[in-house]
């Protein structure tokens, strides 16, 4: 529909884009000045706990810092209601009082006959739903009712039954004055080469369909005969009816999601019926088909990262993975998917019956990233004992990340990726076996077996370890830190086996609040204990002053550039190595040498003055520092 000009700037003259926006945030009071009309909230569109999205009220525009979502009105009801354009001006004017202007001929007819439609719908759903309290319905009751499904509960989603008689429907809705040709275009019945019309949901429970604004689009048909040619029957495609373009329970799921339940998409009714019977209310399925990238588009406007919750068999894995490939090239900041892997071959509805909602709700904390999937995919079932093998991984991880678009997403997946294939190729030459002390009490200790650790060869890895050790403790110790110093945390190559998974386990639940080392400790519990049994941890003024966060800042800070400047030196010394040819150069040997001794030299002095020897550790300090400076290591040029 075309609209006359100087309509929508009226429109948005008299609509106030803050009192259209404040309906789904709350405002920032400090950063907010409402007589300026310049508004800030945490954005509707991702979550978060900071107010990056800003709205200016003169401007009659918004603009997140976080996710770029941007408009005007009209778009922010289009995308926070999923509305289309012309529904989302036809809300705005009803609040303005600003009538529609007439619509033309052509799109009046088409409306009309969608209106028409969904009228034929809603009275098949009236006489699905008293066919099932009929006599003749009691095998389908039992069935249900085996399903764990009280009448209720029936009720609430307007379960139905449609019997085998083959023009029940039709006759019916015949009587109520609807027209043969709109009966057949709503796809509730259907007609034969020779012509004849036959109801097309025979024999099956009812499902109604409806879109987000509560209509009833079509239905899904479950037959309870057993030689069925399809279990499951969704409706044609219609003027109303796109499978492809519609999610099962989008309306409600969406209310859900708002107020804070996690989005789950599961792969059926039934799925979606005990999930939300459960208490997991925000919870949607495709309609007959694999996930499309329409339906993608339509889960991330409710939620930035919903939950793919598919049966643990190997359709479901399948599955998954086909999602995984189309949601690659649609991901970004703040949007993307998380699944969860059901135990046993099961699907929501046969957990929950048998184990309940709280074995639900632990498989949902489970979720896992799209990378663990891929990863997996690749590596599934392979050996990497030879060059060959590991260059055709990194091939094939290579042609699945050129898949995707973002690029600061990109980067991420290919650290992830690095730290995976690091770990995977040298997992034999950096495995470490602990013990703790002959009474099980105090620090533990490196058994014997362990002389290959980095800490017992003292090659330049000891210190690495020191200094990633108290690091970590000072974070668990102080969480509040996490996110400050994220993006270096995130691109640390760790020396020790354990310091990367517990790193991610912190960056993965820094937002737990005062759940925090619950959660932690229920994922790395080994780690951590290892970790606090060290003895420079257990010295470490961060860890021992719970209270100084300013002092614990501060020593995350040096941590991180002491742990940037011994690589950056240790890469500088390497490649000076190789760049000698010949018979070995005497200066650059004994350049190196110095180097080496100039930072271990260092080291030691570090961890003496936290064990109280009093070292002049300023002055140790700057003298390192200056032979950085010099680098001393470099060979000087002729």
């Amino acid at each position: 529909m075309s609209l006359p000009p100087g309509f929508l700037d009226e429109l948005r003259n008299r609509v106030s884009l803050s009192s259209v926006v404040g309906r789904k945030v709350t405002w920032d009071a400090r950063k907010s000045n409402i007589g300026k009309g310049d508004m800030w909230a945490p954005c509707p569109f991702h979550q978060e706990k900071s107010a990056s999205f800003h709205v200016d009220d003169r401007k009659g525009f918004y603009y997140c810092f976080g996710c770029h979502a941007k408009g005007d009105a009209v778009t922010f009801l289009k995308e926070s209601e999923n509305l289309s354009f012309i529904e989302a001006v036809e809300v705005l004017a009803r609040e303005a009082g600003m009538p529609m202007p007439e619509r033309d001929e052509r799109a009046a007819q088409v409306a009309d006959r969608r209106t028409q439609l969904a009228q034929v719908t809603e009275e098949a759903v009236k006489w699905f739903r008293l066919q099932l309290k009929t006599n003749g319905a009691s095998e389908a009751r039992d069935y249900l009712e085996r399903r764990r499904l009280p009448v209720a509960a029936q009720d609430r989603w307007e379960i139905g039954w449609n019997p085998e008689n083959r023009q029940g429907l039709f006759q019916a809705l015949q009587q109520k004055g609807f027209a043969t040709d709109l009966i057949l275009d709503s796809g509730v019945c259907a007609k034969t080469d020779d012509g004849s019309i036959y109801d097309r949901f025979r024999g099956r429970i009812i499902f109604p369909i409806r879109d987000a604004r509560g209509r009833c689009i079509s239905f899904g048909g479950r037959s309870l005969d057993p030689n069925a040619r399809a279990k499951y029957l969704n409706g044609p495609e219609t003027a109303l009816f796109d499978k492809g373009r519609n999610l099962f329970n989008h309306g409600p799921a969406r209310t859900a999601a708002g107020k804070g339940q996690p989005l789950i998409v599961a792969e059926g009714y039934m799925d979606v019926i005990a999930l939300s019977e459960a208490g997991f209310t925000a919870a949607v399925a495709p309609l007959g088909t694999a996930v499309t990238e329409e339906q993608l588009h339509l889960i991330w406007r409710i939620a930035p990262e919903p939950i793919i919750a598919l049966d643990g068999d190997k359709a479901g894995i399948r599955a998954a993975l086909r999602v995984v490939d189309l949601a690659l090239p649609l991901i970004q900041a703040g949007q993307g998917l998380r699944f969860a892997v059901l135990p046993g071959g099961m699907d929501p509805d046969d957990l929950i019956k048998a184990q309940g909602a709280g074995a639900m709700q632990k498989v949902l904390d489970q979720a896992r990233p799209m990378v663990d999937l891929l990863w997996e995919r690749e590596t599934e079932g392979k050996v990497f004992d030879s060059p060959e093998r590991k260059a055709a991984l990194e091939k094939d991880l290579d042609r699945a990340l050129a898949k995707i678009r973002d690029g600061a997403i990109l980067g991420h997946y290919k650290l992830t990726l690095r730290d995976l294939l690091w770990n995977l190729f040298n997992a034999k030459k950096r495995s470490v076996r602990w013990s703790p002390t002959a009474k099980g009490k105090g620090p533990a200790v490196p058994v014997a077996a362990s002389k290959s650790s980095p800490l017992a060869q003292g090659d330049g890895a000891a210190d690495m370890i020191v200094l990633e050790s108290v690091l970590l403790a000072t974070l668990v110790t102080h969480p509040a830190l996490i996110h400050r110093f994220e993006s270096d945390l995130e691109m640390l190559d760790f020396a020790h086996p354990d310091h990367f998974g517990l790193c991610q386990c912190l960056l993965r639940h820094a937002d737990a609040g005062p759940d925090f080392h619950v959660a932690i400790a229920d994922e790395q519990r080994t780690a951590l204990e290892r970790l606090f049994q060290e003895p420079h941890v257990q010295i470490a003024p961060p860890v021992r002053n719970r209270q100084d966060r300013e002092l614990a800042a501060l020593c995350v800070a040096e941590g991180l550039a002491k742990i940037d400047a011994r690589r950056a030196a240790r890469q500088e010394i390497e490649d000076a190595m190789q760049d000698v040819t010949g018979l070995v150069d005497e200066g650059l040997t004994w350049r190196v040498g110095k180097a080496a001794e100039a930072r271990n030299q260092s080291e030691r002095s570090d961890l003496q003055d936290q064990q109280g020897n009093g070292e002049d550790r300023a002055a140790l300090s700057r003298a390192l520092q200056d032979m950085i400076d010099q680098q001393v290591w470099v060979k000087p040029r002729r």
